[in-house]
């Protein structure tokens, strides 16, 4: 079923669990995620990345989110992540998405505040739930971003007053990890994790959850993070088990990269304790 993501990430939230954000390139990576999560009878989020534009055009993500997320029996989440174009997120929302990201953290603290109540009151007018993000997760590729970025720690002080003056129903905040393959032992800021989730009631949002350990994850989700994102790992997945199998054929290949995908999946439900 298509729902937006109030009601499973406040759930999330006061369980104490997270609910893994897959992100999909094309119709093999969303059919097997909402497989996975309609054989474990576990909510998904299903999100697609402005910034994969050129992979898969807005319209052709639309249709192909919408058709498994309408047809599964469990609660699917179609989300816009990384939208950095109000008129994107727009265009989102008008096609049927049910959650966006209004990702603004480069800006000024005060152009983020505006950016994000636009995107909230015009969201809102749909049933659409709005993510936004406070301090910056940065990349070290340019798999989910548009480019090499450093992270910037989100700063406790300015939690409250930007969720008051928003509006926004989730909040990713920067903690230490970054989109991409880490280049070193990620070391995440917990304090600085537990102080900003007993400061609000909305649910928090982990970036960069590739490669980040599944101890530091599963640590996440039972302090707050109630939504962490996962991409770059369902890559690696999938290229490992295609180098273990050798595929002989490109339909043999798919179907083997849909494996690996699946047991990414499968293992990190687990390290979530998603419910």
């Amino acid at each position: 079923m298509l729902v937006n993501s109030k009601e499973i990430l406040l759930r999330a939230k006061h369980e104490n669990f997270a609910v893994p954000a897959t992100n999909f390139i094309d119709l093999d990576s969303a059919r097997t995620f909402v497989g996975v999560a309609e054989e474990r009878g576990l909510p998904l989020i299903l999100p697609f990345a402005q910034s994969h534009k050129e992979i898969l055009s807005l319209e052709e993500a639309t249709m192909i989110g919408k058709y498994f997320a309408e047809k599964a029996t469990v609660p699917i989440i179609l989300h816009l992540d990384h939208g950095e174009d109000e008129a994107f997120i727009h265009k989102a929302i008008e096609l049927g998405f049910t959650s966006v990201m209004i990702d603004a953290s480069r800006k000024s603290f005060e152009d983020n505040i505006a950016v994000t109540k636009r995107v909230v009151e015009y969201a809102h007018k749909f049933n659409v739930t709005v993510e936004a993000e406070l301090g910056h997760v940065g990349a070290n590729d340019t798999s989910e971003s548009s480019e090499i970025t450093s992270s910037v720690f989100t700063e406790v002080e300015d939690v409250i007053e930007f969720v008051d003056q928003t509006g926004v129903d989730s909040l990713a905040v920067s903690i230490g990890t970054a989109h991409g393959v880490y280049k070193g032992t990620p070391k995440l800021n917990f304090e600085r994790l537990i102080e900003i989730n007993q400061m609000v009631e909305i649910p928090l949002v982990l970036h960069g959850g590739s490669s980040t350990g599944d101890e530091n994850l599963r640590k996440s989700a039972m302090n707050g993070m109630s939504k962490i994102n996962i991409f770059t790992d369902f890559l690696t997945g999938a290229m490992k088990e295609i180098n273990q199998s050798q595929p002989k054929d490109y339909l043999e290949l798919k179907k083997r990269a849909n494996v690996g995908m699946t047991r990414v999946l499968e293992h990190y439900y687990e390290v979530f304790q998603t419910k």
